[in-house]
């Protein structure tokens, strides 16, 4: 399934409202659809840490648009990397490790078809009916860009500035190895926050749980991470064998 006419988080992000997505690394396609019968706003699929490859990519997106806005966080900032995930049926980007505006207009160029960008025509989705795909992509296709080195964070002024970057992504954990574990983290992460907003460009961080998402959102960020599968399973088994050991009444 593709759909170009409509892309409900871009378009909350663009009306000032927020987003809680569910964040999948096990490259599972059952649990995407499992996900995505929650209905939430996105999921994303991590495909530069993740599981992901092209065709559990491409069935998991299909489920996924269904009910939610499906995107991929790609494993580079690179035209074949965002052209894959695109092809596939993502509906937007989270491109990581970007450092200066000019990767940033990078990422812009890759995800968008001539004249705007430089995205080949191709794909086994956007080919059933390309006049059409064409058409709605170019204002339909999210791109987001993450802050997560010290080189990122100097520049995120002139990225957030950068025509075309619909979101700042915080990856709070390489921002924390990049900057070191002795700084102050977190007024780096209210910095990259006041500075995107002052751009009029929407903020997103990447949270660890429900009640870390549920700070963020009441802090103002845009984009935060409700679930994700890894967490969900770790946790989740190793709390209920701990329940059954423990010999107390369920």
């Amino acid at each position: 399934m593709m759909r170009t006419n409509t892309n409900t988080a871009l378009d909350k992000l663009r009306a000032g409202q927020q987003v809680a997505c569910v964040w999948l690394s096990l490259g599972s396609e059952a649990f995407a659809e499992i996900a995505a019968e929650a209905a939430p706003e996105a999921v994303v699929l991590d495909a530069q840490h993740g599981l992901w490859d092209v065709r559990s990519t491409h069935a998991a997106l299909g489920m996924i648009a269904q009910s939610s806005t499906p995107l991929v966080r790609v494993a580079d900032n690179s035209v074949t990397s965002i052209g894959v995930a695109l092809d596939a049926g993502a509906q937007g980007i989270i491109v990581p490790l970007v450092e200066s505006a000019e990767q940033a207009a990078m990422a812009v160029s890759a995800a968008h078809y001539p004249p705007k960008g430089e995205r080949s025509g191709g794909g086994v989705r956007p080919l059933a009916d390309f006049p059409t795909y064409w058409k709605g992509s170019s204002n339909n296709t999210l791109v987001s860009v993450m802050i997560e080195t010290r080189l990122g964070f100097e520049n995120v002024a002139a990225i957030a500035a950068v025509p075309g970057i619909d979101m700042i992504f915080i990856g709070t954990g390489d921002l924390t190895l990049s900057l070191g574990f002795d700084a102050d983290i977190e007024a780096a992460i209210q910095t990259i926050f006041t500075t995107s907003r002052a751009a009029n460009v929407p903020c997103g961080i990447f949270t660890v749980n429900a009640s870390a998402a549920r700070t963020r959102l009441a802090q103002g960020f845009a984009f935060v991470v409700a679930e994700t599968d890894l967490r969900l399973a770790r946790e989740g088994i190793a709390a209920s064998l701990e329940l059954t050991r423990s010999g107390d009444t369920l």
